[in-house]
């Protein structure tokens, strides 16, 4: 009995020690809330939602955040609020834009839009100074912003599935003359 004592306890303590690793990894909106401030990575993919969680907001140490394959349509100006966030993964959505304010998390290294039905970037995707990956194939662009030319840390750039005019693919690969750029074969498209 006294052993058995024992192993429940080490499972008690490892499971405290988890929750309080910045690797853990959190699956639910629930148990993240149960310890706010020791939450450094949330996986919400396919979850079903439809409107981005407020209750997000009350993690104020959140580095990684993924809500891919869910069916997102915005995501609030309050964006701003998870100053931390290095990695927001929000593919696989319905979204159609992003908030202006999306420029201000400073600490992004890794944005992944891929698969929505995003139109238009905002000019705010230039102040994302640490951001190193930038993935938005599969969406609605027709043009990116100037701004983009601003991202001097961006290694990867990805635009596969876009079809772009033979102009604007040019003026991508000059705006970005040290990023890597997927991109698929340009039309002669007149927007």
């Amino acid at each position: 009995m006294k052993k058995c004592w024992l192993i429940i306890l080490f499972f008690i303590a490892q499971l405290a020690q988890a929750q309080q690793d910045t690797n853990y990894i959190y699956r639910s909106i629930s148990a993240a809330l149960q310890n706010p401030e020791n939450v450094y990575r949330l996986n919400l993919s396919r979850k079903q939602f439809k409107k981005f969680p407020e209750e997000i907001f009350a993690l104020k140490n959140l580095r990684e955040l993924d809500l891919s394959h869910n069916k997102i349509d915005s995501i609030p100006e309050r964006i701003e609020k998870l100053v931390f966030l290095q990695s927001l993964d929000i593919s696989n959505n319905k979204l159609t834009s992003l908030p202006e304010n999306i420029g201000k998390l400073t600490y992004l290294t890794y944005l992944g839009l891929n698969r929505n039905k995003i139109e238009e970037l905002p000019a705010s995707i230039g102040q994302l100074q640490e951001l190193e990956i930038l993935e938005l194939w599969d969406n609605e662009l027709y043009k990116i912003p100037d701004e983009i030319g601003g991202l001097k840390n961006l290694k990867l750039l990805e635009l596969r599935g876009i079809l772009f005019s033979e102009e604007e693919a040019a003026r991508i690969d000059a705006l970005l003359p040290n990023t890597k750029i997927y991109m698929s074969p340009t039309c002669n498209c007149k927007f």
